[in-house]
């Protein structure tokens, strides 16, 4: 059975294409960089914020290093606004965890404990972890391993629940079951929005038995 179910915050819980672009052009405009690529917006939106950094840089290790001073100084809440969940969510995962234990795995670093209090999901979460743990980001399993250890939960009962190769990747890797989210990423057990997500995981259940 599961027993906890792992969210990705980006592409998940909310579209988050506009915002994230938003807060790296900032951070580009700063240190006189161009915007983002089409390409740069769409790796964005999965990769952390020290990948997208480096994809930018291409080497250049000054460069990556401005970036990084620059989003240091930058306060990110601003960018909050700019996101867009599908569903109202807090009702949404109170109603999930009436019957799941709830965690967010997530790329994100800095940013989390501000936008969960922004999204008002305080007290939604039993395990939290991020690239704030100073762990390897996606697709290395480390977060998705970090947050079944916090809940002492074991991956053969926990899903994550993704949007990205890179999230496919990661949960296979953590041993967890996967569910994807939208045009992203294929797998048999994928749902268009996570409005989806309650009877997926009805599916998945009957499925492993």
């Amino acid at each position: 059975m599961i027993d906890l179910v792992i969210f990705d915050a980006d592409g998940v819980l909310f579209d988050s294409t506009e915002s994230n672009t938003a807060y790296y052009n900032a951070i580009f405009a700063a240190i006189g960089e161009p915007p983002m690529s089409p390409a740069e917006e769409r790796a964005g939106v999965f990769m952390a914020a020290p990948q997208v950094f480096e994809l930018r840089a291409r080497g250049d290790q000054e460069k990556s290093a401005r970036m990084r001073a620059a989003a240091r100084g930058m306060d990110s809440t601003p960018f909050f606004a700019l996101l867009r969940p599908s569903l109202e969510l807090r009702p949404f995962l109170a109603g999930l965890k009436r019957r799941y234990r709830l965690g967010l795995a997530t790329n994100r670093s800095a940013t989390i404990p501000a936008l969960i209090d922004f999204l008002g999901l305080g007290g939604i979460f039993d395990a939290v972890a991020s690239a704030r743990d100073a762990v390897r980001p996606k697709p290395a399993p480390d977060i998705v391993e970090l947050c079944l250890e916090r809940a002492g939960a074991g991956a053969r009962r926990a899903v994550y629940v993704g949007d990205s190769e890179t999230d496919r990747i990661a949960a296979e890797a953590a041993g967890t079951h996967f569910i994807g989210v939208g045009a992203r990423v294929e797998h048999t057990h994928r749902i268009a929005t996570i409005a989806e997500l309650p009877a997926a995981l009805e599916r998945l259940f009957r499925a492993i038995g």
